[in-house]
């Protein structure tokens, strides 16, 4: 992992931090846990497009609607400018979506903000890799 800009290892340390609690608490479906990382205004893209509040993540999470059995969070690089961190990496998971088992594998930015000294999560944004066909390139 590298990092740029004005990152110092403390910073760095507890990003990492926050990463992990929020996979663990994705997993756990563990709302309140998840609420004490996320910043109330966060938006949450899936893989698939689509757009959630935290307040509509959440009620998928504790509902079973959006059911994480396990994820995988490579961090690549920390960009940390002020109070503003981007969080570059990927995520692998199996879960549960609707009822339907499915394996997924994005490259993601995690947007993350400091206030009164704690990072929070403020956007995620996955874009799920190319699969390959098969076929010769």
């Amino acid at each position: 992992m590298t990092s740029t800009l004005n990152s110092s290892d403390a910073d760095i340390t507890s990003l990492v931090a926050a990463e992990n609690d929020r996979y663990t608490a994705a997993i756990a479906a563990d709302e309140d846990a998840f609420r004490r990382i996320a910043h109330p205004a966060l938006t949450y893209a899936h893989s698939d497009g689509r757009r959630d509040t935290l307040d509509e993540y959440l009620a998928k999470l504790v509902s079973g609607a959006l059911d994480y059995h396990s994820i995988e969070h490579p961090i690549a690089d920390v960009v940390i400018s002020g109070d503003t961190a981007v969080v570059i990496g990927e995520m692998r998971a199996e879960l549960t979506v609707g009822g339907r088992r499915k394996n997924i594998d994005n490259t993601c930015i995690a947007v993350w903000v400091r206030e009164n000294g704690l990072w929070l999560l403020l956007a995620y944004q996955p874009t799920p890799r190319p699969q390959p066909t098969g076929g010769a390139t």
